[in-house]
C-alpha cells in the first residue's frame, strides 16, 4: 500500500508538471504584450523593450518556462501585474475563502445526499422513492446560476434573511460570518446533491440483493445493522469516486457561484484575472485548482482501499 501512495504521488506531480505546461503555453499566447501591461499601453518603445529584456520575454518558450517554473517551485507566484502585490497572499486569501465555501458544501453534499440515497433505496418504488427522485433531478436539470437567483430572490430579496452577496471575515462574528456563506452553500448543494443521492441509491439497491446481505437477514441481524455495516459499506465504493469528482465540480461551479454572489474566492478571482489580463495571478489560480482536484482523487482512492480490504493495488488478486 504504501508502493502504491508513492506512485500515485508521483502521479499527481506529473499531472501538475502537465498542467502547468499546458496554462504556461496557453497563456503565452494570448493577444498582448506583458510589458504594455505592466507599463500601460502609452509607454515608450525603449521602456518596453529595456522591460522586454529585464524579463526575459524575448528568451525561447522553453526557457521562458522552466524559469517561471523554477520560481513557482519555491513559492514565488510573480507580481499581479494590474494590483502590483505578490500573487502568492492574492491567491492563498482567495484559496481558503474558496476552500471555506467548498468543504462546508462538500460535507452537505456527502451527508445529504448518501442519506437520501439510502432512504429512496430502503423505500424502492414508493412515493418517497419517487419524491427523492424528482427533487434531485431538478438539481441537474437546471443550471446553477438559476439557482443561485431564486435563492437571491427568495431569501434576500422576499423574506431578508440573508444578504444578497459579499463576505464578511470570522472577526466580524460567527453569526455575520456565516449567514454570508448560507445563500451560495444553498445553491452548490442542490445543483450537486443528484450525483451522490441517484449513485447511493443505485447501488444500495444492488448490494441489498445481493447473497451475503440475504444470507445476515437470514441469520437473524437487526435491520439497522444489515443495512449499515454490510449494504451501505459496500455501495459507497462508487459514490466516493462521484464525490472526488464532485470536488472538481465545486471548484468548477464556484467560479459562477462566487461572481453571482460576489464573493471574493478563487472562482471569482480568475475570472478577475481574464478580463484584466493579469496573467501571473491567473497561472497560479488555475494551478492551485488542478492540484485541489488531483488531491481529492488521491484521497477516493486511499478511501477505496479503506472501505474494501479486498482490493490490492499495484498487485494482481489470484
Amino acid at each position: 500500500m504504501a508502493g502504491y501512495v508513492l506512485g500515485r504521488l508521483a502521479l499527481v506531480v506529473l499531472v501538475l508538471v502537465a498542467v502547468s505546461i499546458l496554462v504556461f503555453a496557453i497563456t503565452s499566447v494570448l493577444p498582448g504584450n506583458v510589458a504594455y501591461l505592466i507599463l500601460g499601453q502609452f509607454a515608450p518603445p525603449e521602456q518596453v523593450k529595456a522591460l522586454e529584456l529585464k524579463l526575459g520575454l524575448n528568451d525561447p518558450i522553453y526557457a521562458q518556462y522552466l524559469r517561471w517554473a523554477g520560481r513557482f517551485i519555491a513559492g514565488d507566484f510573480g507580481e499581479s501585474t494590474l494590483m502590483s502585490r505578490p500573487v502568492a497572499p492574492l491567491v492563498t486569501e482567495a484559496i481558503l475563502r474558496s476552500l471555506t465555501l467548498a468543504s462546508v458544501s462538500f460535507v452537505l453534499i456527502a451527508v445529504i445526499g448518501i442519506a437520501l440515497g439510502v432512504v429512496a433505496a430502503l423505500r424502492h418504488n414508493r412515493p418517497l422513492d419517487h419524491t427523492v427522485s424528482v427533487g434531485t433531478y431538478l438539481g441537474i436539470a437546471v443550471p446553477e446560476f438559476f439557482w443561485a437567483i431564486v435563492v437571491i430572490l427568495v431569501f434576500a430579496s422576499w423574506l431578508g434573511w440573508l444578504p444578497s452577496s459579499g463576505y464578511e471575515p470570522l472577526s466580524t462574528g460567527m453569526w455575520n460570518w456565516a449567514k454570508h456563506l448560507i445563500a451560495p452553500v444553498l445553491t452548490l448543494v442542490f445543483g450537486h446533491l443528484a450525483h451522490v443521492s441517484r449513485l447511493t441509491r443505485s447501488s444500495m439497491i444492488e448490494v441489498l440483493q445481493s447473497p451475503y446481505v440475504t444470507a445476515a437477514r437470514a441469520k437473524g441481524l437487526p435491520e439497522r445493522r444489515v443495512v449499515v455495516r454490510h449494504a451501505l459499506r459496500n455501495a459507497l465504493l462508487p459514490t466516493i469516486t462521484v464525490l472526488a469528482l464532485d470536488v472538481g465540480r465545486l471548484m468548477g461551479g464556484i467560479v459562477v457561484i462566487e461572481t453571482v454572489f460576489a464573493y471574493p474566492g478563487l472562482g471569482r478571482l480568475v475570472v478577475f484575472s481574464i478580463q484584466s489580463r493579469d496573467i501571473p495571478t491567473l497561472q497560479a489560480a488555475i494551478l492551485v485548482v488542478a492540484a485541489v482536484y488531483a488531491l481529492a482523487n488521491l484521497a477516493a482512492d486511499l478511501l477505496y482501499a479503506f472501505l474494501n480490504p479486498k482490493i490490492r493495488y499495484g498487485r494482481s488478486i489470484a
